[in-house]
């Protein structure tokens, strides 16, 4: 499990919460070029007494950098703004804008054969673009990131990367917040003496191949790294699995999206 970052504009909230997150034992940080955050991650990373060489340090090339050449240039952009030599993963943000599978692909592996990357992932894509683009990346795929929750259960993409061997990280794991109105999380975390945010996490860490990374600041963030120790039983995991409701909380008309063309699993 890791730490997502998304506080545009709130330095002190973003460094206090990375630096608590490392203290409590995580050791995976997300960021991305969209969040305008990754200089505040680079600043807490270097505060930490956590050495370097174990954060694993994830961020995202924007929609709008994703040309050849601005994937190259804004690669280096971030690895000074988070002060780092080498990015753990580097994620395409989403595939749009300046999006052409051949070149950014092509970009990405450049990345990867000179050492500034370690790993290549992709996010916010459907099967479809993901096959398209696994067939003409050379670096293996390591993680495919989206959003993913008990209300958004993806299983086709869980199918696809348990096949295919890379993680689907799931980010919104919490629903955006509302994971406290979800009835079944509720009654079963009573049942555990547990959160709903507990819950809704063990129950994204109990499948195979999915790593989280809720956002959380304060006690939240130690709560949320508890539930590595919550092992539901096999009931609760099912009745988990057969909540039919699907509720996306990213849209295009949501603050995160800077663009009018359509998702891609709008035109999955």
């Amino acid at each position: 499990m890791g730490i997502g970052t998304w506080y545009p504009d709130q330095r002190q909230r973003c460094v206090d919460s990375v630096l608590t997150a490392l203290d409590e034992g995580y050791r995976c940080v997300d960021t991305a070029q969209q969040y305008g955050t990754e200089e505040y991650v680079g600043e807490a990373i270097r505060q930490s007494d956590v050495p370097r060489e174990e954060v694993f340090v994830a961020t995202k090339v924007r929609p709008s950098n994703l040309s050849y050449d601005r994937v190259l240039e804004s690669t280096k952009e971030s690895l000074d703004a988070l002060g780092v030599e080498t990015i753990d993963l580097l994620y395409v943000h989403y595939p749009l804008k300046a999006y052409d599978v051949e070149e950014t692909m092509a970009a990405f592996t450049e990345l990867h054969e000179r050492g500034l990357i370690d790993n290549v992932g992709l996010s916010n894509y459907s099967i479809p673009m993901l096959d398209e683009a696994m067939g003409v990346l050379d670096a293996p795929l390591f993680a495919h990131q989206v959003e993913m929750h008990p209300l958004l259960q993806q299983q086709h993409l869980l199918e696809h990367a348990q096949r295919h061997d890379y993680w689907l990280v799931a980010y919104r794991p919490l629903i955006g917040g509302d994971v406290l109105e979800v009835p079944t999380l509720v009654d079963i975390a009573d049942k555990y003496d547990a959160t709903p945010t507990q819950v809704s996490l063990a129950w994204l860490l109990s499948k195979d191949r999915v790593a989280a990374i809720p956002k959380a600041t304060g006690d939240h963030v130690a709560d949320n790294w508890a539930a590595r120790e919550l092992e539901l039983a096999a009931e609760d995991i099912a009745e988990i699995d057969a909540i039919s409701e699907e509720r996306r909380t990213v849209t295009r008309e949501s603050s995160l999206m800077i663009h009018d063309e359509p998702m891609p699993w709008e035109e999955a």
